[in-house]
């Protein structure tokens, strides 16, 4: 059971933060960075939320990712690979190949790049699905220092995924299809 009791605590006025096992880190080590970019990633997918409510099975697949993110970040928390910790495992990756699956099933094959936009729930979308890959990456910088859970990257990489086939869903097929040198 997870208490917050204080949420001013004072800890971090030196720049330092505290990890779930107590470890004290630098605001800006990699994973601190890490944590506070799959934190991103959650909020922006909080928004993407605001224009989902119309549609009850998309809005609580996003809830999951939602909580599959904290999961991720509760991981990142306490170093390590392993442990009696909340570890992240596979199932939440294999559940989004899934859902990617059904959704891409249902829409045209893809004839160009696509631009991020179209609807407003499919521009939050995308850039959900650029902050993802944000977090990928300060991910893949994290585990080229330290061990990490194997499943946490592979898990934002099928969230950004993910994020973009949901885009176009959310356009219902109408992509906003890049034009290579349209402006010259």
């Amino acid at each position: 059971m997870v208490r917050i009791n204080r949420v001013v605590t004072r800890g971090g006025d030196g720049g330092e933060t505290s990890l779930g096992d107590g470890t004290r880190l630098r605001k800006d080590a990699a994973r601190v960075e890490a944590i506070g970019a799959v934190d991103e990633a959650n909020a922006a997918i909080g928004l993407l939320r605001l224009h989902t409510r119309e549609w009850p099975e998309t809005d609580a697949m996003l809830g999951r990712i939602q909580n599959d993110l904290f999961d991720l970040g509760a991981d990142l928390c306490v170093p390590g690979e392993a442990g009696d910790r909340l570890r992240l495992n596979d199932v939440p990756s294999a559940r989004l190949e899934t859902e990617i699956a059904v959704m891409n099933a249902n829409l045209p094959p893809l004839t160009s790049f696509i631009l991020p936009g179209g609807t407003p729930a499919a521009a939050h979308a995308h850039l959900a699905r650029t902050i993802a890959r944000r977090a990928e990456r300060a991910l893949v910088r994290l585990a080229a220092e330290e061990a990490v859970n194997p499943a946490l990257v592979r898990y934002l990489n099928r969230l950004s995924d993910h994020m973009f086939v949901l885009g176009r869903a959310l356009n219902e097929g109408a992509d906003v299809l890049w034009v290579p040198g349209a402006n010259r």
